[in-house]
């Protein structure tokens, strides 16, 4: 490789060397325009291009022109000064990218409350993502035990009963409700609410039982156990609380760099 094929850009103070077909891969972009001298904001010192800009944000900036990819580091929190570099490279792809990664929530948070009543277990499980819900409310069912419909040749008593599946209440986008135990019905029978929660097929009627299943679950799904509390001890009302951090991805570039420049030219 020729040192004509290689351009040092000095950004703030830190050196970078690297192609010139990866400064160019972006015609649209400022970047790829500052070799023709013409844009003052770029000047050749020492036969280096000094860019008065940030050198360690260009460092994700140009891994991003060798990779078409945004890899951050988990810790990473510079997002809106990243996305301000990107806007004055004229980097429209990182842009994009960008604007994904700040959008989307890093973490969900959720609280299940219960509530331990006589013969009865009362839940209540509040999320900040409407998705996780969605979620819970996908796996978890309420059977409602209830006589069967007679036949001609059942005169057993008492009455068979059979399991009506009911899906838990949806107050809202961000929470739902169920319970279980035993329940009175219209005609003073006592009959009995279960709960299973895929994909545990058990049937369980028991607060507890049902608590502890449902915590595993959340466990599983990725969520951590953040802190637990007495909400009233005379009622027997405890809250937990979880959180989930999103995992860090690798957010890849649709469009390529050709076709960019095409967009960019019919634009103007």
């Amino acid at each position: 490789m020729s040192s004509q094929e290689l351009v040092t850009l000095n950004v703030g103070g830190k050196i970078f060397t690297t192609r010139l077909s990866t400064i160019k891969q972006f015609p649209a972009s400022r970047l790829a325009r500052m070799l023709d001298g013409k844009d003052q904001e770029f000047k050749m010192v020492g036969g280096q291009i000094f860019v008065d800009r940030d050198g360690v944000l260009f460092s994700f900036i140009l891994d991003f022109l060798r990779t078409h990819q945004l890899l951050l580091p988990t810790d990473f929190s510079d997002y809106l000064r990243l996305q301000r570099e990107a806007l004055f490279y004229e980097l429209d792809s990182l842009v994009d990218l960008l604007n994904q990664h700040i959008l989307e929530p890093r973490s969900a948070f959720l609280e299940v409350h219960f509530l331990n009543r006589n013969t009865q277990a009362f839940f209540r499980v509040f999320g900040s993502c409407s998705k996780t819900i969605e979620m819970l409310t996908g796996r978890i069912t309420v059977f409602i035990e209830q006589p069967a419909a007679p036949t001609w040749s059942s005169n057993s008593f008492p009455p068979q009963m059979t399991l009506l599946p009911l899906p838990p209440q949806r107050p809202s986008y961000h929470d739902l409700v169920f319970y279980c135990g035993s329940d009175s019905t219209t005609d003073n029978q006592i009959g009995v609410r279960y709960v299973s929660i895929k994909p545990d097929n058990r049937k369980l009627a028991n607060g507890t039982n049902v608590l502890g299943l449902l915590i595993d679950i959340l466990l599983k799904e990725g969520f951590h156990l953040v802190s637990t509390r007495t909400v009233s001890s005379e009622d027997k009302s405890e809250c937990y609380s979880f959180e989930r951090i999103k995992p860090l991805e690798v957010l890849t570039m649709n469009s390529t760099p050709k076709l960019e420049a095409e967009q960019s030219q019919k634009k103007k």
